[in-house]
């Protein structure tokens, strides 16, 4: 029966806006929910002899009762469904009629619904033709499911909210060509059927909301491990793999194994069930999802081999693998009450697997590497149409709320936190907030709650971080008394208006500082300080800023200092001090916080940048730019400085990149910027080639791939070497890259000499890179990870015709247009990363961006939307581009049926 025989609604033409402050609890609750799936592919055949057409047959009991906590008297019931075909439905054993329900737009209501009862309803879903890939699809060789935020309902009729939390079980039915059958929870029987087929059935004995419901079945081959847990017990280890991807898991399952033991040790959390199974799926809209037991990755974040994978890819697949672990307590065991709520999860699972990336490497590094990502992506949001709290007031869209603010801000506001708590008290918090809330769906008041409990702190301001949306400005001042000895610091704290809120209320800020001297860090006495926990590091406090205006004294100061400020990016904010050149060199080399030595070397590049951006546009040439001798020095000294980290070395000698640049400015000049700061690269290279080249030579090309922190560090090092001596157009030079990348033994070394062949414009090297490039693909061509960046690395080319080569691209055989990690390899890398191009003065690549998003908008509308991140940063440009991007958001505004993701985002960023 399709929608229109079923006399469903027609669709509203404006889509609703959901609010927080309308919140109800349910008026029921499900106790049991007892699924069988009968799954028959494209002209598979049933007992019967009919053809099923690619058809699943969904068969759901569920048992409902009143909610005690409900105060309506109702007596009826809605529950959630989306494009679903109905072919039965029973109340207590009754086969209800027309009358007794009434279909709404994605919803079916249930009239006359006791306190208590059985609901049983047969549905029919198409999977092969999900090309939404939310709810059950296929995916090459399986079967899979993407439940989160609201895909379930596309399953099944049910009522699919986080606060409704059920215990499963799962019967899966399909053909003997798909082996493996899995769900959530533990194994409990299987057997054979007529017709070829079996059946498997789980059992997970944890209530849980519909989003965390996992199937899969496919022709999948898999590792195994086990992992004893501090009680005791063994928990088998799988993961679940297309049989050609068998020998890319090993890396996955020792970053499980470390991620199982980092929590026991860090959190006391200990996993639950019997076994724990990860499946690869190559189409999927996110990095993973951790359905309970059964967590579905995308392929990018499972499979890795030195051969194929990068030791960015090495990294990502470690720290997916924990988070989506890690989401065992925080996010299943303890899950959200509404999806407003969302940060409350991920947030705080995001901080989690970000100090156990910190623990297993370099927690510097990780820490640059952090807040590198929320300086450029989640600074930006906070300053565009999409602004919103970590805590969204309303949405329309809830998919569109999985952005850098609930994740990448909402761990920030986690790690204040913990800083402002001390490592002990926060977590007396943690522990108390698992224990008082296990099998609950609750809210951040209730997580801040629990810290508040267990350490006697009032943090009523600091939630102010939950509903205040923005990035807070501090203006910090300073001076210095020298008869006295003191030394004074005055912090003003300001937020610019955001969409939700005009006036910001103080925000209760952590500043940790240090003062540095000409020999080092100086120790520090706090005038009128409070007492606070414990520290053996008397050069290091925690400044709280709680007011509009403070001043902070230190006594028996003996030299004027130089602070360090914000230590380790103690807070999300942006902030002014007028440090000199001297200042920042002198934090370059004596800070003994290894965040704000990386952070001098970046203000010393960006001074650089700036005074040959305003060169280029006063019209001057930049092609023998070059750079004052202080700051090639300090650059020299860290090149020379034997006792820094490499990996530091690397990040200290690496540039603001475009983005971050993008982000400070007041009005983006795309063509100064880029021109800017590649004579700075250029003028650096020069002026330390000798240093470069004796750094590059010094590297063994031949030693064994190792993906351990000092094999990674050595090798970010040697490529940035590698990234300045290319700039430099010497054939010598490059046919060194060329030769590198001939010879590599891994694909971090492939890809760094690929990406310098391809974006040098010297004829040799352009020569060298079409080969490169030819040789590439035909050596890869099976594997498709492997493919996604020979994507990338051409659509992120900054010379000129690049959008051409795009285009071109998209009718190759190694792009498909309906598989996200495709799309994000090739349209979103070009839009994202490649500002000269996409920013073209004729608008094509805002016109070449509107097409992709209208032609997405039917068939994936979660993949559609986030494309859209570009476009929306309009406003950030001069009147000529402002122009062409808003043309094209009122393009595709305009297109009929425009799906909820993508009316969201454009009708925020045109107000």
């Amino acid at each position: 029966m399709t929608a229109v025989e079923q006399n469903l609604p027609a669709k509203d033409s404006a889509p609703k806006t959901i609010y927080l402050k309308d919140y109800r609890v349910p008026d029921y609750l499900i106790k049991t929910t007892d699924l069988r799936f009968d799954i028959y592919d494209r002209n598979e055949k049933d007992e019967k002899s009919e053809g099923r057409d690619g058809e699943t047959i969904v068969s759901a009991m569920l048992q409902f009762y009143r909610n005690p906590a409900a105060t309506d008297a109702v007596t009826q019931l809605t529950l959630h469904g989306a494009d679903l075909e109905l072919v039965s439905i029973a109340l207590n054993g009754k086969v209800l009629g027309e009358g007794d329900y009434q279909f709404g737009e994605e919803s079916i209501t249930i009239f006359n619904t006791p306190e208590e009862f059985t609901l049983i309803t047969i549905t029919k879903i198409k999977p092969e033709q999900n090309t939404s890939l939310e709810g059950l699809y296929r995916s090459r060789t399986m079967y899979c499911t993407q439940c989160e935020a609201e895909g379930f309902r596309k399953i099944t009729y049910y009522l699919d909210r986080p606060d409704v939390m059920s215990e499963f079980t799962t019967t899966v039915v399909a053909d003997k060509k798909y082996p493996v059958l899995l769900s959530n929870g533990n194994l409990i029987d299987q057997g054979e059927l007529d017709g070829n087929r079996h059946y498997a059935t789980w059992h997970d004995p944890f209530k849980k909301p519909a989003y965390l419901f996992a199937l899969v079945a496919g022709d999948l081959a898999h590792i195994e491990d086990k992992f004893t847990t501090r009680s005791g017990r063994d928990v088998a280890l799988k993961i679940f793999v297309e049989p050609k991807d068998l020998d890319k898991c090993d890396h996955a399952m020792e970053s499980l194994k470390n991620s199982m033991r980092w929590d026991e040790e860090v959190y006391g959390r200990e996993y639950d069930l019997n076994i724990f199974m990860i499946v690869a799926v190559d189409d999927f809209n996110m990095g993973a999802m951790e359905n309970k037991g059964l967590n579905i990755f995308n392929t990018s974040c499972v499979l890795a081999k030195p051969e194929t994978t990068t030791d960015a890819g090495f990294q990502r697949v470690e720290g997916v693998v924990a988070h989506e672990y890690f989401h065992n307590w925080s996010g299943n065991r303890v899950t959200c009450r509404d999806w407003f709520q969302l940060s409350l999860k991920e947030g705080f699972t995001v901080y989690r697997d970000s100090e156990f990336s910190a623990d297993m490497g370099s927690r510097t590094v990780k820490r640059v590497e952090d807040v590198t990502l929320l300086r450029t992506a989640q600074f930006a949001e906070d300053a565009g149409p999409m602004a919103h709290p970590i805590r969204p007031e309303s949405y329309i869209e809830i998919s569109n709320f999985y952005t850098m603010t609930i994740y990448e801000k909402g761990a920030e506001i986690i790690r204040m936190l913990a800083t402002l708590l001390g490592k002990e008290n926060f977590r007396k918090g943690t522990d108390l907030y698992f224990d008082r809330h296990d099998g609950q769906a609750v809210t951040t008041e209730d997580f801040v709650k629990a810290l508040e409990d267990a350490s006697g702190r009032d943090l009523t301001q600091f939630k102010r971080w939950y509903s205040q949306a923005g990035t807070p400005r501090l203006h910090i001042t300073d001076s210095y008394d020298e008869d006295a000895q003191e030394y004074s610091l005055t912090i003003k704290q300001t937020c610019p208006p955001t969409p939700e809120c005009e006036n910001k209320l103080p925000f209760h800020i952590p500043v940790a500082v240090g003062l540095i001297g000409s020999a080092g860090d100086l120790p520090l006495v706090l005038q009128n300080a409070e007492p606070d926990f414990e520290t053996s590091d008397n050069t290091y406090k925690v400044l709280e800023l709680t007011e509009t205006e403070q001043t902070f004294v230190f006594g028996r100061v003996q030299e004027k200092p130089v602070p360090s400020l914000l230590r380790g990016f103690s807070a999300p904010v942006k902030w002014d001090y007028d440090y000199t050149r001297d200042d920042l060199i002198l934090l370059m080399s004596r800070d003994s916080d290894g965040f704000n030595r990386w952070e001098a070397s970046q203000q010393l590049g960006l001074q650089a940048i700036e005074q040959a951006m305003e060169a280029y546009q006063q019209g001057n040439s930049l092609s023998n730019w070059q750079v004052d001798a202080e700051l090639v020095e300090a650059y020299r000294s860290v090149l020379q400085n034997e006792s820094l980290d490499k990996a530091m070395v690397a990040y200290m000698l690496s540039l603001p990149s475009e983005a971050y640049l993008s982000e400070l400015a007041d009005i983006v000049d795309v063509e100064a910027i880029h021109y800017g700061r590649v004579a700075v690269r250029r003028a650096l290279a020069n002026a330390l080639r000798n240093e470069f080249e004796t750094l590059y030579r010094a590297y063994n090309h031949q030693q064994a791939y190792a993906a351990t922190a000092d094999g990674i560090a050595a090798r970010s090092l040697k490529n940035v070497a590698l990234g300045y001596l290319t700039l430099l157009n010497d054939e010598t030079l490059i046919k060194r890259c060329e030769q590198q990348y001939r010879t590599a033994n891994n694909m971090t070394d492939v890809m760094a000499a690929l990406t310098q062949l391809v974006n040098s414009d010297a004829p040799l090297a352009q020569q060298y890179a079409a080969s490169a490039l030819e040789d590439f693909y035909q050596r890869w061509q099976g594997e498709s990870l492997v493919v996604n960046q020979w994507l990338s690395v051409q659509a992120m080319c900054v010379l000129p015709r690049t959008l051409e080569k795009v285009k071109a691209l998209q009718s190759h055989a190694a792009f498909d247009g309906k598989n996200p990690n495709k799309i994000r390899a090739l349209i979103a890398a070009f839009c994202n990363n490649n500002p000269i191009n996409f920013h073209a003065d004729d608008g094509a690549g805002y016109q070449f961006l509107a097409d992709q998003i209208i032609h997405l908008n039917t068939q994936n509308p979660q993949i559609a939307s986030r494309l859209l991140t570009p476009l929306t940063k309009w406003k950030k440009y001069g009147p000529q581009r402002q122009a062409l991007m808003k043309k094209q958001l009122e393009r595709i505004l305009a297109e009929p049926d425009l799906s909820k993701d993508v009316f969201e985002v454009v009708s925020k960023s045109l107000v």
